[in-house]
């Protein structure tokens, strides 16, 4: 099944953090934080002005990406986890 994101909208791929800290010490998966990054698996077309021109979104496909702690709805497709967010809730874009 493939899935299009409507207006503005964004689907994301969590990144999962670490397993382990630095020192050695494995993190139980209760004590596990969301991670807040993730990689675009697809965007919609973009938000349109008042005057009805479309507004190109400023990521694509296969970008990595930092988001909110509470951005967006999770969502699962195929069995898999995934998170739908508007583009505002994407803080940045890593180089």
């Amino acid at each position: 099944m493939t899935f299009n994101p409507l207006h503005d909208r964004v689907l994301v791929r969590r990144i999962e953090g670490e397993d382990k800290t630095k020192g050695g010490l494995i993190i139980p998966d209760t004590a596990k934080e969301k991670p807040a990054e993730g990689l675009v698996v697809s965007v919609g077309p973009g938000a349109r002005k008042d005057s009805g021109e479309l507004i190109a979104p400023s990521v694509k496909s296969g970008d990595k990406i930092l988001f909110g702690k509470w951005s967006g709805t999770e969502i699962k497709l195929e069995g898999e986890d995934l998170l739908i967010m508007k583009e505002s809730d994407i803080l940045g874009v890593f180089a």
